[in-house]
């Protein structure tokens, strides 16, 4: 498998997320996203990608993309993630381990931000294109992006 690293735009995505504090464990992981898929099912909504995010050290956000109407009830905030410049990998964690593929890209953006290419690192999420516990697919296709700054044009 060819895993790759590219610097690319990233499309806005509307979200029913789920944000906790604790300890990593993929347990609560699977619970929080079955708790938005089944919310996203009671409001008979499309959904597209998943997301898992960490935006700071132990906290965790689960997100499903939604597409149709919907408000934020408790625990589900509906929200958007901001279009953006990533840094991305797609690759097969049954192939490639998960910390080969994390600190290969987080070298080759400490590259990036010396070269000039980058100006700065952001947090970084998974992105599935399905639910990675019941679609082997979706499993392994997995995305991982870290947001990304790039220098301004110049005149």
């Amino acid at each position: 498998m060819t895993v790759d690293f590219v610097l690319k735009r990233a499309p806005a995505y509307r979200v029913a997320a789920i944000r906790w504090n604790g300890q990593w464990s993929d347990a609560a992981i699977h619970r929080q996203f079955d708790r938005v898929a089944a919310w996203t099912r009671a409001h008979h909504l499309r959904t597209g990608r998943w997301i898992f995010r960490e935006p700071d050290e132990q906290t965790f956000e689960v997100a499903i993309e939604i597409r149709g109407s919907a408000r934020s009830e408790a625990p589900v905030r509906v929200k958007t993630y901001r279009a953006g410049s990533v840094a991305s990998v797609v690759y097969d964690p049954a192939v490639v381990a998960s910390p080969v593929v994390y600190h290969g890209l987080s070298d080759w953006l400490r590259y990036r931000r010396r070269d000039g290419t980058i100006t700065a690192v952001g947090d970084y999420r998974e992105i599935y294109r399905g639910d990675p516990w019941r679609d082997r697919a979706a499993f392994a296709r997995t995305e991982v992006q870290f947001l990304v700054k790039r220098p301004k044009a110049g005149p």
